[in-house]
């Protein structure tokens, strides 16, 4: 029988360490992906010569085998660049014809590319991206703030080429549907997915002896209690505002785990120096998964300090690790969060974020692991991402007109 093919598109490679939710969310989706569906990939490449540019490769990612195609090389896509890459990919995918029978973007840009291409292309929303593009705190953070009247006029013209929109923010998925009433009927809110065979919790002397031990291996207190952020160092993000915050916390014990890179790199280092905060936080720069759900363990909490978001991996990721989650109001995170599972800060300021920080260090009895746990189930990566693959092979079987008994089949649980 014949497998239907599913093309991802995203800047990235799946084999280096890259900060961002898409990314984690693409490579659950090559993880989880059906043994019945054949996956494609075009990315980006690092100069590889096993892998060079321009050309499909058969290889290994996850247990998962997938074909991938770089379509240049990039050695650093954690920082801004004069050039975005998101337009150096999207020119790049004029030179080919990539259709397949399903086609998953996870960004707008690159589908001006793909107008003419067949087959079923679904947009996968991860942003609040009519907050994001009206952001009016850093114009210079995303192209599109620039001139945001061209991106929803691109916006209005390239939604009506896709099957499906899915979005993992409530409030994007209610304004498109007033938005684009005539597509209404293919957007559709999804939860975000967490990859509980990494991130999953540990005994509670298991996490104070991690605790322990990262202490001691940044020469720091015993008592020393952590708070962790991860992801892009970013405007989005806003970790000055982390930072002050943790200045107005005014707690010896409290120490700040930084792990990202990106535009604010040199921003942060200044902002440290001025808040006199050089003993209370440690930027560790990009880390890989498994090392990301070891300080998830070793944290009292993971703290947002957002402007806008979607739903972040990121938080998901915590609370499956048994760990509460720190947020302002923004994006999705508050509506999954419950009143023992973390802290949403109504007022975006450095008090605001400084007394949930407090309450959390004070009380750390009111947020048990269990409660995070319970609070994230319904994200687990299999169950959301193989719905999704279901409903692509329910698709498939109606369109090649296959008999019920091979539907069947091919929707049983694996």
């Amino acid at each position: 029988m014949q497998k239907p093919v599913l093309t991802i598109f995203y800047q990235f490679n799946p084999w280096q360490a890259s900060l961002g939710g898409i990314q984690t969310i693409i490579r659950s989706f090559i993880k989880y992906a059906p043994a019945e569906i054949e996956i494609r990939l075009v990315g980006t490449g690092v100069g590889d010569r096993a892998m060079p540019s321009g050309q499909w490769h058969r290889a290994t990612f996850a247990g998962r085998e997938l074909l991938f195609f770089p379509l240049f090389d990039i050695q650093e896509d954690n920082v801004r660049k004069l050039i975005p890459t998101s337009l150096r990919y999207t020119l790049a995918l004029f030179r080919h014809d990539l259709s397949s029978d399903f086609m998953h973007f996870h960004r707008m840009e690159p589908a001006i590319a793909a107008f003419r291409w067949a087959g079923h292309k679904l947009l996968y929303i991860h942003n609040d991206m009519h907050q994001k593009v009206k952001a009016s705190k850093d114009r210079q953070s995303f192209l599109w703030q620039r001139f945001p009247w061209l991106y929803f006029a691109l916006e209005r013209l390239l939604l009506r080429q896709f099957g499906t929109v899915l979005s993992c923010n409530s409030e994007t998925t209610e304004f498109y549907h007033k938005q684009y009433p005539a597509f209404a009927d293919r957007i559709f809110h999804v939860r975000n997915a967490v990859d509980d065979e990494v991130f999953y919790p540990i005994s509670a002397a298991e996490r104070t002896a991690r605790r322990e031990s990262l202490a001691q291996q940044l020469t720091l207190p015993k008592h020393t209690r952590f708070f962790l952020f991860a992801g892009r160092l970013h405007p989005q993000k806003d970790p000055l505002l982390l930072l002050q915050s943790l200045a107005a916390l005014s707690d010896p014990r409290a120490h700040l785990l930084i792990a990202g890179a990106g535009e604010l790199t040199q921003a942060v280092q200044a902002e440290i120096a001025r808040l006199n905060l050089t003993s209370q936080v440690t930027l560790l720069g990009t880390v890989d998964q498994f090392q990301l759900s070891q300080l998830y363990h070793a944290a009292e909490a993971f703290v947002l300090s957002s402007v806008y978001e979607g739903l972040p991996i990121v938080a998901l990721e915590s609370l499956a690790c048994g760990t509460p989650v720190i947020t302002t109001r923004a994006g999705d995170t508050p509506n999954v969060l419950t009143p023992n599972s973390g802290i949403v800060c109504d007022e975006r300021s450095a008090e605001a974020i400084a007394g949930a920080m407090a309450q959390l260090l004070n009380h750390p009895e009111r947020y048990p692991q269990s409660a995070c746990i319970q609070a994230v189930k319904p994200y687990r990566g299999k169950t959301v991402i193989r719905k999704i693959y279901a409903d692509m092979l329910a698709q498939w079987a109606q369109q090649t007109g296959q008999s019920s008994r091979e539907k069947q089949f091919m929707l049983l649980p694996r």
